[in-house]
């Protein structure tokens, strides 16, 4: 796990050394443990190493192989990479590490691009071939790991965050009204390629780029899982869904437990992430450690599930870490949480992701955690609805539930310089859940939030804030054999119980019942949805400040209402209309846009 960053010209000049390594500088967070920077004329590679996987110097980055003619620069963590090693030894390869990098280097000499479709895990890498002066970059299925590109005429650089591109320099920072529209409609969630600035992109998940000498460039999707059912589960039974996918579960859990460093869990109290330590009970693991994190009560909302997460670390026996965060000291992490964003994410709980991170690195450097359940398993209040309806009654469905307002009341928000007459955001959902491979409305439901919402929300908040502080984040619940399994399950099983079914079940066999039979909880922070204080000042000062001013994102009438009524405009998911505002100005001023 680490950050990575690089540039490729095609206009006859050297790679700006200088300017990958102020991207290297950046990425410091990331990878705390090592730095690399690696040039060959037109093509520079720079690294930041977190070290979880050989931890001797021969596992640094970027890695350079002579014999092969490959240097790389890679952000992630193969859970095969053992048995990938082992295979590629039976074809003659010698190993000079035993990390996973390598593995990646010599299995790309040997399959070529195909190398991802071996691969289980997270990942981000780029590969450059000497003799020919192709450049590959490749990104994991479920896009967990991310990579950012800004290209202009003659020159293409990345790197694994945004502000990082940002502190390179020459990169076109006007804002995209489609994204702005996606930001403001779909609850930050901006898909990919696309991202707030109109001069940077992100590669898309399952996606390889091969990037030729002279500058032309080719992309393919790799992995698109069907939801349909198939004809070897014809006969299952919902025990048979049952023990099947606890088994992958198993399996996906026991995979992220390689590293040359202990593992923990990140422990909220949910069903996800109990079960999880759960099966890791199953596997053996003694003394695990587990953490959770609460906040103080305000407005009347709770601040913490301690009394469920109690209840797990008591009957696996955990090695226990409750952190209880102050008001005042969250309003102060803000600038922090903000600042390791690569894109603005409006969720209250990143701000609660950023503080546990911070706390949790001080004694381990790895964890798993429970992301993807609801969007795989279908957890979310907007399934149900779905199920039994056409497709189009399912777009409108979904917007309904989703969808932070519509695109008549965008006209009241932005100004007339970002205002569409089209509607990209409900057209984007339209396309997608349109498109073949999905049976039911439901599964094209879950197939959007997997390949799109969980990308751009929930996998990027984990990423960014864990990140931020040298902790590695292992989500088994996207283990892609999992997913692909999940996906041809019939959508009647994951509905049950009130969503999640086939989870519940399995869970009924491994954890307390208490904490399945709850009714849903989302990672509360109240003083992002309830602003007052020191938090509501913050976005006060930034809405009314000259920057934002010569912005002009919003109608000024409109950002007035909402400050005269800071709690009185919430989101169909609860959250806070002025926070969205307020966040994403705050997040442009912090990165100097």
């Amino acid at each position: 796990m680490c950050g990575l960053s690089g540039e490729i010209r095609f206009d006859g000049t050297l790679a700006d050394i200088t300017a990958v390594g102020r991207m290297v500088d950046q990425l410091v967070p990331r990878g705390p443990d090592g730095q690399g920077m690696w040039s060959a004329g037109r093509v520079a590679f720079g690294h930041r190493r977190l070290s979880v996987i050989d931890l001797s110097a021969a596992g640094g980055q970027p890695m350079v192989d002579n014999e092969l003619g490959l240097t790389a620069v890679f952000n992630g963590c193969i859970y095969d990479y053992r048995e990938l090693r082992a295979e590629l030894e039976g074809h003659g390869y010698r190993f000079f590490s035993t990390s996973d990098t390598e593995v990646i280097l010599k299995g790309y000499h040997h399959w070529g691009t195909d190398v991802v479709d071996h691969l289980h895990g997270m990942f981000v890498f780029a590969i450059h071939e000497r003799d020919t002066g192709r450049v590959v970059l490749a990104r994991d299925r479920l896009g967990i790991k991310p990579l950012y590109l800004a290209e202009t005429p003659g020159r293409l650089r990345f790197a694994s965050t945004l502000p990082a591109l940002l502190r390179a320099g020459d990169v076109d920072t006007s804002i995209d009204p489609v994204a702005l529209h996606h930001y403001l409609s779909w609850h930050a969630v901006v898909p990919a390629p696309r991202t707030i600035l109109n001069g940077v992109r992100k590669l898309p998940p399952a996606t390889v780029r091969v990037v030729e000498a002279d500058g032309t460039s080719r992309e393919h999707r790799y992995w698109a899982p069907t939801y349909e059912r198939r004809a070897e589960h014809a006969n299952w039974s919902s025990r048979d869904w049952e023990d099947a996918i606890e088994e992958a579960l198993r399996v996906a859990v026991r995979r992220r437990l390689v590293a040359d460093i202990p593992v923990g869990v990140l422990l909220s109290g949910g069903l996800d992430s109990s079960l999880i330590v759960g099966l890791l009970a199953d596997e053996g693991q003694t003394g695990l450690s587990t953490f959770s994190i609460g906040f103080e009560s305000v407005g009347g909302r709770e601040g913490d599930e301690f009394q469920y997460s109690d209840v797990i670390a008591e009957r696996f026996a955990t090695d226990h870490h409750r952190i209880r965060v102050g008001s005042d000291e969250l309003a102060g992490a803000l600038g922090h949480a903000i600042g390791a964003m690569a894109e603005p994410m409006v969720s209250h709980d990143v701000v609660a992701f950023d503080l546990l991170s911070e706390r949790v690195s001080e004694s381990i450097r790895v964890v798993q955690s429970g992301q993807g359940a609801d969007e795989v398993f279908a957890g979310y209040h907007w399934y149900p609805p779905l199920a039994g309806v056409e497709r189009e009654e399912a777009v409108e469905r979904y917007a309904r539930a989703f969808f932070d307002r519509d695109h008549r009341q965008m006209r009241a928000v932005v100004s007339d310089r970002y205002a569409l007459d089209s509607d990209p955001s409900l057209e984007f959902v339209r396309r997608h859940m349109s498109a073949p491979g999905a049976r039911t409305a439901v599964d094209a439901g879950l197939r959007l939030d997997s390949e799109i919402m969980l990308v751009d929300d929930p996998v990027k908040r984990v990423d960014n804030m864990s990140m931020a502080w040298g902790l590695e984040a292992r989500v088994p619940f996207l283990d892609h054999d999992l997913v692909e399994l999940a996906a041809a399950c019939p959508p009647e099983l994951k509905l049950a119980d009130g969503g999640k079914g086939v989870l519940k079940a399995i869970g009924r066999r491994i954890i307390p019942p208490e904490v399945i039979d709850r009714p849903k909880g989302y990672f509360p922070v109240p003083a992002i949805t309830h602003l007052e204080g020191k938090v509501l000042g913050l976005v006060r000062d930034a809405l009314s400040s000259d920057a934002a001013r010569e912005r002009g994102l919003f109608r000024p009438e409109y950002v007035a209402g909402l400050l005269a009524d800071p709690n009185g405009e919430l989101t169909p998911l609860r959250g806070n209309k002025l926070w969205q505002l307020g966040l994403l100005e705050l997040w442009l001023q912090n990165h100097g846009v």
